[in-house]
């Protein structure tokens, strides 16, 4: 009588080679062939080294200094505006703000509250409280012409930079005066030269690339 067979499950058994397997990568092989220390320094240690170096040099502080000036600059006189110049041939054209839903407007609820393709106007809802003047301010001629319109349309003007230096116009005015960051407005507007007024006329928005005067 032959003796009965016992087949075990695939699992059993390869979890049964996995033991004998860790078991025997945990022996202890010893030590084969001569070791070394690390040679290479510490990362931190090395930086923290550096900087100490720096510091008793004195050229840290410069570097500090140099970032904290650069910083003051960039505030001071941030980048002009690029694609604009001075008016060479005046010219007058209308931005229509309308604009049509990409997609559906829904509310926390999730309930339809403006489909897709609904156009919008917001000179519907609110409307433009002061001009909006753009020029440059390292051209003084600009400024000039920018301070006369301020004063004709007596203060309802919103100066906007392009170029230069809109703290010095502040504290020589005692205006607020903006800056057209990375030229999104101008862009948008499709402004090209400067100065520029933008005033409203029924839903539409014009505007004016005046001459420069003398």
């Amino acid at each position: 009588m032959r003796p009965r067979t016992t087949l075990l499950p695939a699992s059993l058994v390869g979890a049964g080679l996995f033991l004998v397997m860790s078991s025997a990568y945990a022996l202890d092989a010893g030590v084969i062939g001569p070791t070394y220390e690390i040679a290479e320094p510490h990362l931190l240690k090395f930086i923290e080294a550096r900087l100490r170096q720096k510091e008793a040099s004195g050229e840290l502080r410069r570097l500090q200094e140099e970032a904290r000036q650069r910083g003051v600059d960039a505030v001071r006189h941030p980048e002009p505006v690029a694609g604009l110049s001075a008016t060479q041939a005046k010219r007058s054209f209308y931005y229509d703000p309308t604009y049509t839903l990409d997609r559906n407007i829904q509310d926390a609820q999730g309930r339809l509250m403006f489909a897709a393709g609904t156009r919008a106007n917001p000179l519907d809802i609110v409307s433009l409280p002061k001009r909006l003047l753009f020029f440059d301010a390292r051209d003084p001629r600009q400024v000039a012409q920018a301070h006369h319109l301020i004063a004709q349309f007596d203060g309802r003007v919103k100066p906007i930079l392009t170029g230069g230096s809109y703290l010095e116009l502040m504290q020589a005015w005692q205006l607020p005066v903006y800056y057209d960051q990375l030229g999104l407005l101008t862009r948008r507007l499709g402004i090209r030269q400067v100065p520029a007024l933008v005033s409203q006329e029924g839903k539409r928005l014009r505007i004016d690339e005046l001459a420069v005067k003398p």
